[in-house]
């Protein structure tokens, strides 16, 4: 766990299995290994029980995108291009609140209906 103004550190897959291979082949403790490299035991047993159940695609990161809006929303200028991939997913997004029961008032605010 990170401490506070503490970012936490972004691994890959191969940097996973290089640090749980030693445990994989039964060479050391969970316990004494984890003190000794200075991360959490049950992180090391969640990356251990995640490449047991489903190889080195269970150590990939699944991390969701952030506002896919906001590289757009922060520019000045626009080209043509970017313009429209911004009203696109506008779009899009508005779409999908409008299948899960919202509406948008004129104003451009969201409001949840009960049928």
């Amino acid at each position: 766990m990170a401490y506070k103004g503490q970012k936490q550190k972004q691994r890959t897959a191969e940097e996973k299995y290089k640090i749980i291979e030693p445990l994989l082949k039964m060479e050391k403790g969970m316990w004494t290994y984890s003190k000794e490299i200075g991360i959490n035991t049950g992180l090391l047993y969640l990356w251990v029980k995640k490449y047991q159940e489903q190889g080195m695609e269970g150590l990939k990161s699944k991390r969701k995108p952030g506002n896919p809006l906001s590289k757009y929303q922060h520019k000045k200028k626009l080209t043509k291009e970017e313009q429209l991939e911004y009203e696109n997913m506008k779009l899009r997004i508005e779409n999908e609140l409008l299948k899960k029961g919202y509406l948008m008032k004129g104003d451009g605010t969201i409001v949840k209906f009960t049928k």
